[in-house]
């Protein structure tokens, strides 16, 4: 028989509606990690490939990120075996004389970040993992802590991590200097927008760090401990979730945008940290569909390796889409999606009826993130102007594209030379020399005005490009006008699908539009009134670019622009229905007025928060 990949996947055959259900989940999905321990138990190394930091911290990675919903599991009683490795590892690891010694933290440092897991343990479960250890053990795991917290914490939610250690400092009794957790704690405060939305940082970028790790880490805080900071997150919560909601499809699919989506269903984190904190910011059968839902989503993924290891990518094996500080043990923030194993069977969290989200608009402009929200037959498109990202590997397709679809995801590139055969979904390039490319990476300006977006940028130093983009459900519109002072040659994607074997396929390319038909799905672009000709081009993009599915078609149209000023216009489709090409394909919306959506944003336009860092100019 046929090795199918998802079927290594530890939720498979797991329904996922019961306390019992997410426990086995847990549990399924750590066995697999077992035969990784150390002799000591301190580290788990789960293959050779490498992070920018050392293997040392690797392998705290992977020892500790399990914590995170193991320690939840042990507080609601749950049975698990392994807590001897635990106690042991810990014992270990913080002993400077042991050979499985973490490592001496002397700077900003891996480390810090894997401590917030076991600071977390410790204040959760001190029975499974302090109790058992001896003076000695105890002493080197209090100096441990104690030393790595004098160094400065990044500029972001690293910040909680200092916080989440001194909260297991005051659990076991510690003396340490509160005042550096006060001033985290304040400093965190700088990174509150409103509205229920934080930056992860002074940066321009608001993606899923915000629900599973400003929300996340903010919720188990409100739930530790009793302040008027806790009063804050928990209100600010209640806000962020009549938002956040709408990023979630009706299959529990969430929109894959940003970094860090290694950590698949840590994006339900959100939902479980809102249980975790016994706080009802939306109906408690709103709450528990939006996050069992999203578990349910990964079921048939073939997320794992052969051996039910977590591998670093998205729906798949994929090196390719990892940052430069994805370990092997990364993927395993997962866990923070199993918080609700805290709660007692009789809460409601559990004893609800799983209910849908309440019915949202068709459209739903969010003016923190920069997106317009566009729900169709069940799936979530977010329409995107005004963030970014330039220090990360693929940064450019994780927060620029025009348009992110929890069914379609996004793809990166996977060579920066291959103009030809690029895949440039919901992305513009331009090239000078067929060769190389340039596509939106940051904006100089982006503005939302109604449910339009607007922004201005530059994809050479000396070429100007204006977007528009206009929801026109189930399509959307783009309208870019661009001045250059050089003929250029442009390309322009529509949605990726996912490409079958044996060449089964259509695919069909006309002059001004393009359109392919899968097994399930449908995507297709036009154009619909530019003042320079394009020609449709049914691209088979390159393996393994798309965040969920391994092989993709997209529909392009590419032609040449002259020097001076050019209107594109273009109308993009891509529906969970094969039928799509004799129905919505046949009636595209028409072209808007330029002239009109220049004075909608001249009159209307506010300005995108995310790309107002504070710091940064504007």
């Amino acid at each position: 028989m046929t090795y199918d990949p998802a079927s290594a996947n530890p939720l498979a055959d797991n329904p996922l509606q019961t306390r019992d259900d997410m426990a086995r989940a847990l549990r399924d999905l750590f066995n697999p990690l077992r035969p990784y321990f150390s002799e000591g138990n301190a580290r788990v190394r789960l293959d050779g490939a490498a992070a920018h930091f050392d293997r040392a911290a690797a392998d705290l990675e992977g020892f500790a990120r399990p914590l995170w919903g193991l320690a939840p599991l042990g507080a609601g009683g749950g049975a698990f075996e392994d807590w001897h490795r635990y106690a042991e590892g810990i014992a270990n690891g913080t002993d400077p004389s042991h050979p499985e010694y973490w490592g001496t933290v002397n700077g900003r440092d891996q480390r810090m970040v894997e401590l917030a897991a076991l600071g977390f343990a410790l204040a959760l479960v001190p029975e499974k993992i302090w109790k058992p250890l001896d003076a000695r053990a105890r002493g080197n795991v209090i100096d441990y802590l104690k030393h790595a917290r004098q160094f400065d914490y990044a500029d972001n939610n690293w910040k909680f991590f200092r916080i989440f250690v001194d909260i297991a400092l005051d659990r076991v009794g510690a003396e340490f200097d509160r005042r550096l957790t006060r001033q985290y704690l304040e400093e965190l405060e700088g990174f509150y927008i409103g509205d229920g939305w934080y930056r992860d940082g002074n940066v321009r970028r608001i993606d899923h760090y915000i629900p599973f790790a400003m929300h996340f880490y903010g919720l188990i805080y409100s739930t530790l401990v009793d302040d008027d900071y806790a009063k804050r997150y928990r209100e600010r919560a209640v806000l962020f979730a009549r938002d956040f909601r709408h990023w979630f499809g009706a299959d529990g699919a969430t929109i894959p945008f940003g970094r860090s989506l290694t950590y698949r269903f840590a994006c339900a984190g959100f939902w479980s940290a809102l249980a975790f904190a016994n706080l009802e910011a939306l109906p408690w059968g709103e709450i528990k569909s939006l996050c069992l839902q999203h578990l349910r989503w990964w079921k048939d993924k073939p997320m794992t390796n052969r051996d039910g290891v977590l591998s670093i990518g998205f729906g798949y094996p994929n090196l390719l889409m990892s940052e430069n500080y994805n370990s092997a043990g990364s993927p395993y923030w997962a866990f923070k999606a199993f918080l609700p194993l805290a709660l007692d069977a009789d809460h409601p969290f559990w004893t609800a009826k799983e209910t849908p989200p309440a019915e949202a608009s068709a459209v739903i402009p969010q003016k923190h993130p920069g997106m317009v929200l566009m729900r169709d037959g069940g799936d979530v498109t977010a329409l995107s102007s005004g963030q970014e990202n330039l220090q990360m590997r693929f940064g450019t397709e994780k927060y620029a594209k025009f348009a992110y679809s929890s069914r379609y995801g996004f793809s990166v590139e996977s060579d920066e030379r291959n103009f030809a055969g690029a895949a440039f979904d919901s992305a513009l390039a331009f090239s000078d020399d067929g060769l190389h490319y340039r596509v939106r990476e940051a904006c100089s300006e982006a503005k939302l005005a109604g449910d339009v977006l607007y922004s201005r940028w530059s994809p050479f130093a000396d070429v100007d490009v204006e977007t528009w983009l206009v929801p026109s459900a189930p399509w959307h519109i783009r309208v870019h006008r661009i001045t250059t002072p050089r003929p250029l040659q442009t390309a322009e994607g529509g949605f990726a699908i996912a490409r079958r074997d044996f060449e089964l396929d259509r695919l069909v390319a006309d002059d001004g539009s393009a359109h392919v038909i899968g097994e399930e799905d449908f995507s297709g672009i036009r154009d619909i009134g530019s003042t320079a000709k394009r020609v449709g081009l049914a691209q088979k993009a390159p393996p393994n670019t798309n965040m969920i599915v391994a092989k993709t078609l997209v529909p392009q149209l590419r032609g040449q622009i002259p020097t001076g000023e050019t209107i594109l216009m273009t109308a993009v489709l891509a529906a969970h229905d094969t039928g799509a090409v004799a129905g919505d394909w046949t009636t595209p919306p028409a072209a808007p007025d330029l002239a009109a959506l220049r004075r909608l944003v001249e009159t209307e336009g506010v300005r995108v928060s995310a790309i107002d860092a504070p710091g940064q100019m504007p």
